[in-house]
């Protein structure tokens, strides 16, 4: 479910279906705390998952919102924000075929450290 930029002034992340921004691309706002399930054709098959820069992490779920998670090593890949080196290419983990759905939050710690 998108939410209207005005709503939301960040947590836009674009979702395509290719590596490096290939194939079937959507880019869209998503509210933050709520968990987005992924239809055909990213459901299984999202190889680029690209966080905009703002300060806020995105969660993939290999299960669906309403989805009990029953692996033994967690149901997610874990954060990706717009630093991830991976944002691009999630068939390097395998993670492309597993995405089912996926979480953002807020999160100051994801901008890079600044000296």
């Amino acid at each position: 479910m998108a939410v209207e930029a005005s709503v939301a002034t960040f947590g836009g992340v674009l979702l395509c279906t290719g590596p490096n921004a290939t194939g079937v691309c959507i880019h869209s706002v998503y509210p933050m705390m709520s968990c987005v399930d992924l239809e055909p054709p990213l459901r299984h098959n999202t190889a680029t998952f690209a966080p905009d820069g703002e300060a806020f992490v995105c969660y993939p779920y290999s299960a669906g919102c309403d989805g009990i998670c029953t692996s033994p090593e967690g149901c997610t890949k874990g954060p990706i924000s717009f630093y991830s080196p991976d944002k691009f290419d999630l068939s390097i983990s395998g993670w492309n075929s597993f995405i089912e759905s996926f979480e953002c939050r807020s999160n100051e710690s994801s901008l890079p450290r600044v000296s």
